[in-house]
Formats: C-alpha cells, structure tokens, sequence
C-alpha cells in the first residue's frame, strides 16, 4: 500500500481527524498493511496483545467465545475503524478473536510504538479515552437491555443498535451494510437463532423490516423505537 494511501485512510480516522500531515506523520512511519483473507484472524482472545489495527477496506468481526465453545459477538467493524481499544500502557491479552468476513487490508502498528507517541501527543490520549468511554457507555447499554428487557425488546435494541454501526441512511429506512443471519443476531445478544427468526418475521409483517434484493436488511429506525417504548 502506497504512503499517501495510509496517509488518506488514517487522517480519516475519527482518532487522527484533527491532526496535521506533519503530526500524523509519525503513525505512518511505524506502519505496516497487510492483507487477510476472509475466514483468516487477525489475532485470536488470549494472544498477547502487540498491535493495535485500522481497516483500511473490508470488515472485521471482533467475538468473543466462552469455555464451552459458544460465540458472542461484539461488533462488526467497517472500513475506517480501530481496534481493539482496550490494553493500552499495559502488558495484556487480545480480550476477543478478531476474524477477517471478507477480503481485507489493515494498517497494523506496534502497540509500543503506537504507546510512545501518544505520550508525545497528550491530545491524541484524551481522545483515547474520550472513545473508550463511549464503549463503555455502549457495553452499560447492553447490560441494562439484557436487565430490564424482555427478548423481543432486546433484538429489537440490537436493530437500533446496528442502525447506527453498521447502518446506512436510505430516504426512510437504514440499510445494514452487513448481511447478519439470524444466527450471528442471536450470538449478540445470548438467545436462540429461532427466537430472532420469530421477531424478525413478526417485525417484517408490520412493514418495520423488508429486505432488499441483495438480501440486505431495510429498518425502519422510527418505527422500532415506537414498537419498544409505546
């Protein structure tokens, strides 16, 4: 990958958006890109944790699997996102498998290196820990769904949810950018595939989800929040 393209890619990047070539300069000097194929892990829970990542074009699902071998899946991330966002100034591990969905290039930089010139940058640490805040804000929202929510309120809070990660505007609807199956909602939340099977298709008769031809899910935002408060 060419150095003007990481440059282009990184200076997009929410954490490096204010920062000038020169400033941003140093991040691109200690980066590599790689390519993954999908189906391959850029990392797997419990590796040392050496390096932090930016999806320069693919997507990446960040899961995370208990003893007995079931999956949980923390998010989906898209093109112009980082991870992880937890380890930073300590020696730790990977708290979750990072696998490649599809084709992917990802601009990857040492942890240390990464570490020292945030020290150089003070401004770059608060952004740092403005946007682990927001995680943290968005893992109390989770807890708080599976506390006071019944199921179907739950998948629905996932919809909304995915709206905003992973969803694009389209006049009145968003599109999912990603194909979830039903499967893959169900891990997010710790239910059963037949379970989001059932509410899906109970949402879909009230025209609140339609599906494209692509097979991309259409939600209408306005309407769920209306079905889970009214």
């Amino acid at each position: 990958m060419r150095h003007e393209d990481i440059v282009k890619r990184l200076s997009a990047v929410p954490l490096f958006k204010e920062l000038t070539y020169e400033e941003l300069e140093p991040f691109v000097q200690v980066s590599q890109t790689r390519f993954y194929k999908s189906k391959m892990y850029a990392f797997m829970q419990d590796d040392p944790l050496d390096r932090v990542f930016f999806i320069h074009s693919g997507k990446v699902k960040i899961c995370r699997t208990d003893l007995s071998g079931k999956e949980q899946i923390i998010s989906v991330l898209e093109a112009g996102e980082m991870f992880p966002h937890a380890g930073f100034f300590r020696h730790g591990k990977y708290p979750a498998h990072a696998e490649i969905l599809e084709d992917s290039y990802l601009i990857v930089i040492p942890i240390e290196k990464f570490e020292e010139i945030l020290i150089s940058y003070p401004e770059l640490c608060i952004k740092i820990f403005k946007v682990l805040g927001e995680k943290i804000v968005d893992l109390q929202g989770r807890l708080e769904a599976q506390v006071l929510h019944n199921t179907y309120e739950q998948i629905i809070l996932l919809l909304i949810r995915l709206c905003k990660s992973n969803g694009e505007k389209r006049d009145d609807f968003f599109k999912l950018t990603t194909q979830f199956t039903n499967r893959e909602l169900a891990n997010m939340i710790g239910t059963s595939r037949e379970t989001v099977s059932r509410t899906i298709n109970q949402l879909k008769k009230k025209d609140y989800i339609m599906q494209d031809n692509e097979g991309f899910y259409l939600l209408d935002l306005e309407a769920l929040k209306q079905e889970l408060f009214y």
